[in-house]
């Protein structure tokens, strides 16, 4: 599941010190400007808020829920006066705030939040150097935190954007490899038309001339050395159209295109009934590969499973899920885009549904 990534934890550990701080409050050791109920009802929210954060995948969602936690936050510290060690929820959500809004906009949380924890040391009656000395404490650890959570998503990022690269380059070895086989087929062929086929066809014309002689044992032995010609002859043309018309292997094809992506477990499964020509089987490993990286790259994913199956009929169907979200609302790049016109010019056509688990669906005709 995606939230068993190290983000998650954090998050279930960030969630565990704010019930941690909150519990003398909510036991009655400090006492609370607010009626316990009132109290009770603002931690929820302030948890519910910080636990909602890339639930839903929705840019909106994530600073709803944000604000959210940090006026809570305001409520809980102001109410108790500073108590205990609630002050920590201000750098639980000044850690939080990078991963959905701006740094600008963190910082504006880290010089609120630093404010309130003045005003509540002060509200507690601490002198003016003791809220100062309390307040550029707490300050300090929300530029710490804020930095750490940052170079935690760099670091998450620069994964995203590597295993998108490994992906994008075995596909281009896959295609090269698949246009190298392709080439030499060719080459193959021509060497084998050019040459064999000629010289037979000659000795063939030969024989059919020799048919004429006189003698009827020579014309027995002609007419069974034409025969043998013409066979040969059928022979060498069924072999190059063979060798022209044989396809790669897809399965493996897209197996060693996903071999080794750091942190996503993705598994193939081709129908062993497939057959289909090279520009198809090229429509399909650039759906795969776009759906890969798309998957890398937006999901929040663990797992993908693709499937290519062939239906009733001879249609052909590529059919790709992920674990992760989804996308919450669709909107196309310019890879679906092109791949899109791509399965339309050979009678296919691409469906997305942006919905949890984000499934591709890329049919062809067949040929």
């Amino acid at each position: 599941m995606p939230w068993l990534r190290t983000e998650g934890w954090a998050g279930a550990v960030m969630l565990a010190v704010a019930v941690g701080v909150s519990l003398p409050a909510l036991l009655g050791v400090i006492e609370s400007a607010l009626p316990r109920p009132v109290w009770l009802l603002l931690l929820v929210a302030y948890l519910l808020g910080f636990g909602a954060m890339g639930v839903v995948g929705r840019p909106w969602w994530e600073r709803a829920s944000i604000m959210v936690a940090v006026l809570c936050s305001w409520a809980l510290i102001l109410s108790t006066a500073g108590g205990g060690l609630i002050q920590v929820l201000v750098v639980l959500t000044a850690a939080a705030s990078v991963y959905v809004v701006r740094p600008a906009w963190t910082s504006l949380i880290i010089l609120a939040n630093t404010g309130v924890v003045l005003a509540s040391v002060q509200i507690a009656g601490a002198g003016l150097v003791e809220s100062l000395l309390l307040s550029l404490f707490y300050l300090l650890i929300q530029v710490a935190s804020a930095f750490s959570t940052a170079t935690l998503l760099r670091e998450v990022r620069m994964r995203r954007e590597l295993a998108r690269a490994h992906v994008e380059l075995r596909a281009a070895g896959v295609l090269l490899e698949e246009s190298a086989r392709t080439a030499e087929r060719l080459r193959i062929s021509r060497e084998l038309h050019d040459l064999i086929g000629h010289q037979l066809t000659v000795l063939a014309l030969s024989l059919e001339a020799a048919r004429h002689l006189e003698g009827e044992q020579s014309r027995r032995q002609v007419e069974r050395a034409d025969q043998v010609a013409r066979e040969l002859l059928g022979d060498v043309r069924a072999t190059v159209g063979e060798m022209r018309a044989r396809p790669m292997d897809l399965g493996a094809a897209l197996r060693g295109m996903v071999e080794g992506i750091p942190g996503l477990d993705v598994e193939i499964e081709v129908d062993d009934e497939l057959r289909l020509a090279e520009t198809e089987q090229i429509a399909l490993i650039r759906l795969a590969q776009e759906t890969v990286t798309n998957t890398i790259r937006h999901s929040e994913a663990t797992r993908l499973r693709i499937d290519v199956t062939v239906q009733e009929g001879g249609g052909v169907v590529l059919l790709a899920r992920d674990d992760g979200v989804g996308a919450g609302e669709l909107a196309l790049g310019n890879g679906l885009r092109g791949l899109t016109e791509r399965f339309e010019q050979l009678g296919g056509e691409i469906t997305i549904d942006p919905g949890p688990g984000f499934p591709v669906r890329g049919r062809l005709v067949g040929s």
